[in-house]
Order: C-alpha cells, then sequence, then structure tokens
C-alpha cells in the first residue's frame, strides 16, 4: 500500500493540499486559559464551563505565516470581544433578550475587561448601550492577553420549566479588523469563537468535577465516544455544514410544495453560531433602523461598528431621517442595492443579494424573504423595503419663537398676519415617552448643540417655570403645539430651553 501510495499521482495531489490549506490559514489564534469538559462527544463543539465574575485569560496570538497579511506589520489591529447567544433561537430575539436582562440588573455588564490583569490592551473601549461587548487595539508582534469577567449566567435567559433549570449556551467571540486608508479599523480580517455556559461563583468547578466523574464510571468502550478535556480552550471558527444540511432539509419538508431558494444554505450560513463582521468595508449612519454602538473611551472619541447579531429594531430612526431618501427605489443599481442593505442593516445578507438590483429585491415576496433569511430577519426586510415605519408613540409640533427684532420689522413692513409667515413648526415623533427624548429630538430638529442644553421648562400658570420631567411628558396630549424661546442659563454656559 505504501508502494501505491509513492506513486507520481499521488504524489502531486499531495502537493496541492499544502496550497489549498494555505487559503484557510487563520493569520490569528485566540486561545481561552479555561478547561473544556470532557463529557463532550467525540466530533462535537467543545464546551467551557465559566464562573460568573471570574477573570479569564484570552491570547491574541499571531498566526500568520511569512507573507501574510503584510500590511499590518508595525501597525495596530482592533479586536472586538463578545458574549453572544449559541442558539438560533435566542439569536432572533437577541435584543430583547438584553433588555430584559438590563432591567432585572440596573447597572451591570454582561460583559467586562479585567483591565489590571490585562496586557498588551490599548484604547479599551465600552459603550454602556452595548452592554455584551468590549473593544481594544494589539500589536499582533507582542505579548497580549485580555481578561474578560462574563456576569451574566446561563440560567438567567432559561424559562423555569418543572424538574429544574437547564442553562442555555453562550458563544466567546472575537472579531479583529485592520486600519482602513481613512484610518477606521472597519476592514475585517478574522472572527473564531468558542461555546460557553456560565454559572455562579464556583459552580463551574462543581460542573466540571461532576462532568469528570461521570466519565470515570463509564466503560473504556465508552470513553472512546468522547473528547478529553483540555486545559484549554481554543477559539475556532465554526463549521455550519451539518447545521445548515439539517435547516433545509427542515425547510424543504415545510414547503414542500414550493421550492427553496439555490442560495437558502448560503443564507442559513450566513445566520449560524459565529457570525462574523461582514468582509466588506461599510460607512454606518446615523439613521439605520438601530443605531449602531459607539464605543466610546475616557477621552471621548467614538467608533461606529457594526452589529452583526442584532435582531429586529424596536423602534425606527430619527424623525429627521425616515424621509424618502431611505427607500429602496426600483431603479436603483447593483450598487446602490448594496449600500442600501448596508445603510439597513442587513450586512450579513449583501453577499446573496450581490447580483440584485433594486427592481430585484422589490419584486421578492413576504414569503420569498421569508424562505431566503429566515422568519425575522425575512420580515424585517420585507418591511423595510415597503418602507413600513413604526407609529410613533407620541407627536408634539414645536416652533421656534422668532427674534424681537425679526417680528417688528414685519410689523413695519405692514405685514398683517406676521405669525404666518414666521411661525414655522417641526414635528418631533418620540419612540420613548421620556424628557431626554424630547430634549434630544429638540436638538436634532433645531440644529443645537445637545450638549450645551442644560434644562427643558414648560411655562406654567403666571408665567412659572416647570421642569419637564418623564411624568410630564407622558401626560402630553398627541400633536400638542409648543413655541420654545431660549434663556442663557445662570452660570453663563449653555442655555434653557423653554416651551410655551
Amino acid at each position: 500500500f505504501s508502494d501505491v501510495l509513492a506513486l507520481p499521482i499521488f504524489k502531486q495531489e499531495d502537493s496541492t493540499l499544502p496550497q489549498e490549506n494555505e487559503t484557510k490559514h487563520p493569520p490569528f489564534q485566540y486561545v481561552m486559559c479555561a478547561a473544556t469538559s470532557p463529557a463532550v462527544k467525540l466530533y462535537d463543539e467543545t464546551l467551557t464551563y465559566l464562573n460568573q465574575g471570574q477573570s479569564y485569560e484570552i491570547r491574541m496570538l499571531d498566526n500568520r505565516k511569512a507573507g501574510d497579511i503584510p500590511e499590518i506589520n508595525g501597525k495596530l489591529v482592533k479586536s472586538i470581544i463578545r458574549v453572544v447567544f449559541h442558539d438560533r433561537r435566542l439569536q432572533y430575539t437577541e435584543h430583547q433578550q438584553l433588555e430584559g436582562w438590563k432591567w432585572n440588573r440596573p447597572g451591570d455588564r454582561l460583559l467586562d475587561l479585567d483591565i489590571p490583569m490585562s496586557v498588551g490592551v490599548i484604547d479599551i473601549k465600552t459603550n454602556p448601550s452595548q452592554l455584551n461587548a468590549v473593544e481594544f487595539l494589539w500589536d499582533p508582534t507582542k505579548c497580549t492577553s485580555a481578561f474578560i469577567q462574563v456576569h451574566c449566567i446561563s440560567t438567567e435567559f432559561t424559562p423555569r420549566k418543572h424538574g429544574g433549570e437547564k442553562g442555555v449556551p453562550f458563544r466567546i467571540q472575537v472579531d479583529t479588523f485592520k486600519q482602513t486608508e481613512s484610518g477606521e479599523y472597519t476592514d475585517h480580517l478574522h472572527s473564531a469563537s468558542c461555546q460557553i455556559k456560565v454559572f455562579k461563583p464556583k459552580g463551574a468547578d462543581r460542573k466540571q468535577k461532576t462532568d469528570r466523574e461521570k466519565m470515570e464510571k463509564r466503560t473504556a468502550h465508552e470513553k472512546e465516544k468522547y473528547q478529553p478535556s483540555y486545559d484549554t480552550t481554543v477559539l475556532t471558527e465554526m463549521r455550519l455544514e451539518p447545521i445548515i444540511e439539517d435547516a433545509v432539509e427542515h425547510e424543504q419538508k415545510k414547503s414542500s410544495k414550493r421550492t427553496l431558494p439555490a442560495d437558502y444554505g448560503d443564507s442559513l450560513a450566513k445566520r449560524g453560531s459565529c457570525s462574523p463582521w461582514p468582509d466588506t468595508p461599510t460607512t454606518f449612519v446615523n439613521n439605520s433602523p438601530t443605531p449602531a454602538p459607539t464605543f466610546t473611551s475616557a477621552q471621548h472619541n467614538t467608533y461606529s461598528v457594526p452589529d452583526s447579531n442584532s435582531s429586529s429594531p424596536n423602534h425606527q430612526g430619527d424623525g429627521a431621517s425616515q424621509g424618502s431618501g431611505d427607500q429602496l427605489h426600483p431603479s436603483a443599481t447593483i450598487q446602490e442595492t448594496q449600500q442600501w442593505l448596508l445603510k439597513n442593516r442587513f450586512s450579513a445578507y449583501t453577499r446573496l443579494f450581490s447580483n440584485f438590483s433594486g427592481a430585484d429585491l422589490l419584486k421578492l415576496t413576504r414569503e420569498d424573504l421569508v424562505q431566503i433569511c429566515g422568519p425575522a430577519d425575512g420580515i424585517r426586510l420585507y418591511n423595510a423595503l415597503k418602507s413600513r415605519s413604526v407609529r410613533p408613540r407620541l407627536t408634539i409640533y414645536v416652533c421656534q419663537e422668532p427674534l424681537r427684532s425679526l417680528q417688528l420689522e414685519c410689523q413695519d413692513a405692514g405685514s398683517g398676519d406676521s405669525n404666518g409667515a414666521i411661525y414655522v413648526y417641526h414635528a418631533i415623533y418620540l419612540e420613548e415617552m421620556a424628557a431626554s427624548e424630547v430634549t434630544r429630538k429638540l436638538a436634532l430638529a433645531f440644529n443645537i448643540p445637545l450638549h450645551q442644553i442644560n434644562q427643558v421648562y414648560r411655562q406654567g400658570p403666571t408665567g412659572i417655570h416647570i421642569l419637564v420631567s418623564d411624568q410630564m411628558v407622558q401626560n402630553f396630549q398627541d400633536e400638542s403645539c409648543f413655541v420654545f424661546t431660549t434663556i442663557k442659563a445662570e452660570n453663563g454656559e449653555g442655555f434653557h430651553i423653554i416651551l410655551k
């Protein structure tokens, strides 16, 4: 048999294998210093148990071969570490799940970076509204370790069942980017992840011990079906082929009367357990349905990054951005259609619709989009194509009171109805019944720097100034009209807004 393998034909085939492997060679490797479970079957993905709040080291390793990605030599790269759901069902409702967790745990974060223990990380940023992610810069040529702390536990996202609870698995995912010519770190290089479960303090140690004891009781033949426990966990890119095949087969059974699109498996792959950032560098704007997370540092530097695991939005963008410019027109070219998909947070499907013009995309029915993109994203894409915006909870009309000198000029000019020519109202659409939302929308509508607005008051009886609170906003009548004026703050910094 060895003589047969030595034939030239086999040598020629072998010589091509390294070239194939080189194309799949990952540029980086991330290793988490936590032991894997011994109770995992041989060909299944590893599972690692973590203790809530405990610091775990993730080593960031440069895995490039000579000549790979030379443009990052001597430069920093950016990595974003996130804790996300492993279960695709929970991925669809991630936003709602995280909002519920935030409500029950005010002031806490799902993921933190233990800065004193971390080595080689630079310019660490977190976002108060993105509680499950941290980002930092690092030098691939230097020793780098990021120590993470996961504060959510697996049973917090499991409904109580009779006979106990079974915690849901999470994923620790690392996405790395290089710097573009514009200086932004949006050029995706590599993504990898691993499966974890998080227990209350010391619970992971007990679970690891229980799994080890169970394996010791098994026979030697049974043990061969399970993986050994490793001291560290290597984050890997997921192989989704079995998941895709099962899902396609399941959908074919449900849709026996119609044929699924040929690219249905590709669309499932993009919604798999490990969802890397899109390969195409993208520019994210503020009028997307859900704002892209903005990570801020102590120096108040902001960087906008995509949110690959976002679920359906719970509200539309600001009223000023809900114009016809957000609508996809049938005359849109392929490039304009790609930009529209990116702008409206459908970056996971840009490759799937890479040859679609605006007319091609608009011809797809709701059922077609659900089959291609799945129920959650399919319905969201259909609504976005039809420009279905969510009705605001409250609408008010606001006008800025004109300067007195301008009023006098109009009166001197003999204008019989100066108010009709000067008082122009702006519609303010409120998705949140909060005073902060009123302040933010006023600043947006009238181009006022938000940081210069100190307080917003409402003029009451006898001219008194009443502070606008959340409770007052909740009692505003829909389509109320206000004229506002500004007065300088007592300390000379900024000003107050008075609604009349």
